[in-house]
């Protein structure tokens, strides 16, 4: 099935740009590459001819196959941040859950993406939930799903991320006194100016979640500029009972000791000095107490970083009369965005805007992801709209987002983080780059 799944993407993408190539030697690169992105995205209604999942394969089969635009253009001044003290040349990254084996990264980087998360990723291999578990709601460029963290495991996402970073000729760690071409670093990443995530999650049947993500971060640690413990997807049975304070608590410690042990008992030297950040995801299903406790929490043990948000179980608005609102899973799309946003900007009140939050959740234009930022987001990330529209959305939420930040003044994203926060102290008095 994979093998007629990678050839079918073949066979797609050449129906999409063949006939192409004779208008494209006559514009510069600029151009050329526009039209690129814009054939493959042109060919995106082909993908809903065939189910959900199969949908979502045939996309990752041809990205891994690196059948896929490459963006060449530079990215506008204004979107240039920082994120854990990294510098990226724009905030807009892929979230988890499109790529959840490592399968497709360079491809992905290759679109422009300014960071990447892959998985989850769970300790052992499991196949996740029955089918079918993916519904599109077309409508609403909405998708309800329940995958259940079906994974390759770790040794499997290992061994390809490995293979990324020796291809891309990373930054070398020295570990008990050798010299090895397998970065450890969270300073290591595709390129000078762009960010990889690895997203953990726990075996559905394992009955010691900390010793999970443990394994996950002991595998795994070396290849990630970030790491993520996923506690919200709303697919694995208990998993948004370890948002709880003391079981968070618990799970931050056990990876961070685990970062530790790397460093202290197997001779690893970070190249940057330190490991990997540590980012916890959270549920858009959270009331103001619990917010408050995870906030707390999250402070107390060190966390680096904050993903709001996972997928949601309601089903806001015209979502409940969908003729698929019955169907168990997590909500995607634009349908969550309101809701996302609104806990994204409780998190930063509740945080003081002291911990970089990861802004996730029914982003599907440049506008969305300035709202994103503007309620207390470094960075923010996408999946669904880009399933849905595929390659040339990138840069299109990219140029919005720069003539967004440019309209109010802001001289860079870092200067509109929190915005409306400030604005809400200050009395509605808007604060602008000087």
């Amino acid at each position: 099935m994979t093998a007629l799944i990678r050839r079918a993407a073949g066979t797609l993408a050449a129906a999409g740009g063949a006939g192409l190539v004779y208008w494209s030697v006559a514009l510069d690169d600029t151009q050329r590459t526009a039209l690129s992105f814009e054939a493959f995205s042109r060919a995106m209604p082909l993908a809903r001819l065939v189910d959900a999942e199969s949908a979502h394969r045939l996309a990752v089969a041809a990205l891994a196959a690196r059948v896929a635009p490459k963006e060449t253009r530079l990215d506008a001044p204004e979107l240039s941040t920082t994120l854990f003290g990294r510098h990226l040349s724009n905030p807009l990254g892929l979230a988890a859950g499109f790529d959840k084996g490592a399968e497709a990264i360079p491809a992905l980087f290759g679109l422009g993406f300014g960071l990447v998360e892959v998985g989850s990723i769970t300790p052992k291999p499991q196949d996740g939930n029955p089918k079918p578990r993916v519904f599109r709601l077309t409508e609403h460029r909405a998708i309800i799903n329940r995958y259940g963290f079906n994974s390759d495991g770790c040794a499997a996402a290992a061994r390809r991320l490995a293979t990324f970073r020796a291809e891309n000729s990373l930054a070398t760690a020295t570990t008990a006194g050798a010299t090895t071409t397998t970065t450890t670093s969270s300073s290591s990443t595709s390129t000078s100016s762009s960010l990889l995530g690895v997203n953990l999650g726990k075996n559905k049947l394992s009955t010691d979640s900390a010793a999970d993500y443990a394994a996950g971060t002991e595998a795994l640690a070396f290849f990630a500029d970030y790491l993520v413990i996923n506690v919200s997807s709303p697919n694995t049975p208990g998993l948004r009972g370890l948002q709880e304070s003391a079981e968070l608590t618990k799970l931050v410690r056990a990876v961070k000791d685990t970062l530790r042990t790397l460093e202290k008992d197997r001779g690893v030297q970070w190249v940057n000095g330190c490991p990997p950040p540590v980012v916890v995801k959270l549920a858009p299903d959270l009331n103001g107490e619990e917010i408050r406790n995870i906030a707390r929490a999250a402070m107390r043990s060190g966390v680096d970083g904050l993903i709001v948000s996972n997928t949601t179980v309601s089903r806001p608005g015209g979502i409940a009369d969908h003729e698929r609102a019955s169907e168990a899973g997590g909500l995607s799309g634009p349908p969550l965005m309101d809701l996302s946003t609104q806990t994204l900007r409780e998190v930063y009140r509740a945080t003081g805007g002291k911990i970089p939050i990861i802004g996730v959740g029914g982003v599907s234009s440049g506008r969305d992801a300035y709202r994103k930022i503007r309620a207390g987001a470094s960075v923010v990330q996408l999946y669904t709209a880009f399933a849905y529209e595929g390659p040339a959305l990138v840069p299109a939420i990219k140029e919005e987002l720069a003539a967004c930040l440019r309209s109010d003044g802001y001289e860079s994203v870092a200067d509109a983080v929190g915005a409306d926060y400030r604005e809400k102290k200050s009395g509605g008095r808007r604060r602008r780059s000087t």
